[in-house]
């Protein structure tokens, strides 16, 4: 079984000797491998010294659905510790949410993408650190989704956002202790931060080899099996068709009212749906986009997760969609995720050009073949701070 940096930080307490009053970014999947929360194995391990909770996304209960339903400072109902809210007024924390912390904790479990907003606001927080002179150090957690595959186009900096902050592929390949360290180095953030590494893991392992447990990370997330075709489905967003938000399988199930299933699955460029089956499914969302309206479409079924590429196969079924229904499909207005001058689309996308050119219908496969040196590139760089074999 892999070793996380809790598992390893409630084995070796002394990993945390010397770093003063802590504070912890963390969520109700910040678990051990009996399912025991966090913020409370910390508070029993260093009674008195954990000063201060902190909530990514969703709250750290996990109980907010959507984007931008932010979540308000509180205190924790049975520790007694204020929680900082960092998807609040704002997403960024100020100098004197750390003035009762040394050093800041992360436990979060993120999924490998881009846009998901953890790592975003575990950079955040570190920016912070580093201005106020604090010390950041991440527990860290296997990426769910591999750490050797890297797809998509790299973010246009012009897109950045607080789902995409820094020039990354939409699936980077790296732990959240990596790609802090990758954000910290890269891009002269200067923070004191620390990784404590997981033991046993290997870039090639899927979270099921891992022999821990998954809890939801978010709402939206609740397996293993969404996280694995979240990299493109997560573009549906930025779309008016349902990516399954109100059914029981989130982004694994899409579709909407309009959509014709057996044309649609007709009309993708094959070769994009390697590894995958897609299976006709009537739905209806109790929530979000087309609540309580009858939506056909499909259930993602990944049956080879080593062939399948999640940001190819969404972007030729959007464009399939588009090719078909040119004026029932729509973009979905802004604002998104706190943008609000650029296209929803554009900003997951991380580049207006990828949104013109399936519009314009070009194969997914050629607009690949022109992202590889940019991803050559990215992996060079992301070589020097790799932390585990494989």
């Amino acid at each position: 079984m892999v070793v996380t940096g809790l598992e390893r930080v409630l084995r070796e307490p002394d990993i945390l000797a010397g770093k003063g009053r802590l504070g912890l970014l963390y969520n109700q999947a910040s678990v051990n491998t009996c399912f025991r929360d966090a913020a409370e194995l910390m508070n029993a391990l260093f009674p008195g010294r954990l000063s201060t909770l902190f909530g990514p996304q969703h709250g750290f209960g996990g109980t907010e659905q959507d984007n931008m339903i932010e979540t308000g400072h509180q205190i924790h109902p049975w520790l007694g510790l204020p929680v900082i809210s960092l998807y609040s007024e704002t997403r960024k924390p100020s100098v004197e949410m750390l003035e009762s912390v040394d050093t800041v904790l992360v436990d979060i479990q993120d999924v490998g993408t881009r846009v998901y907003t953890f790592a975003t606001t575990a950079l955040h927080l570190m920016e912070a650190c580093s201005n106020a002179g604090k010390r950041m150090v991440v527990l860290d957690r296997p990426n769910p989704i591999n750490g050797r595959e890297v797809e998509g186009n790299v973010l246009d900096p012009e897109y950045a956002s607080f789902v995409g902050p820094h020039p990354i592929p939409m699936r980077h390949g790296m732990t959240l202790g990596e790609l802090m360290t990758f954000y910290n180095e890269t891009f002269g953030v200067g923070s004191r931060l620390e990784v404590v590494e997981m033991v046993g893991w290997d870039r090639n392992m899927w979270f099921e080899d891992t022999g821990l447990p998954w809890v939801l990370p978010s709402p939206n997330m609740p397996l293993v099996e969404t996280a694995v075709v979240y990299p493109g489905q997560v573009i549906l967003e930025g779309t008016g068709l349902s990516e399954g938000r109100g059914t029981t399988r989130p982004f694994e199930i899409f579709g909407s009212p309009y959509l014709e299933p057996a044309r649609v699955a007709a009309a993708i460029e094959p070769q994009a749906l390697d590894g995958a089956i897609l299976r006709f499914v009537d739905f209806r969302p109790t929530f979000n986009k087309w609540a309580d309206h009858l939506c056909r479409g499909f259930q993602i079924h990944v049956i080879d997760r080593n062939t399948f590429r999640p940001y190819r196969a969404s972007l030729a079924m959007i464009s399939a969609i588009i090719k078909l229904y040119p004026d029932d499909f729509k973009w979905s207005n802004p604002p998104y995720e706190y943008v609000s001058d650029k296209l929803p689309a554009d900003i997951i996308l991380g580049d207006r050009r990828v949104r013109a050119e399936i519009e314009q219908g070009r194969s997914v496969l050629d607009m690949e073949r022109e992202w590889l040196e940019d991803l050559k590139d990215f992996r060079s760089i992301r070589s020097r701070f790799l932390l585990y074999p494989g």
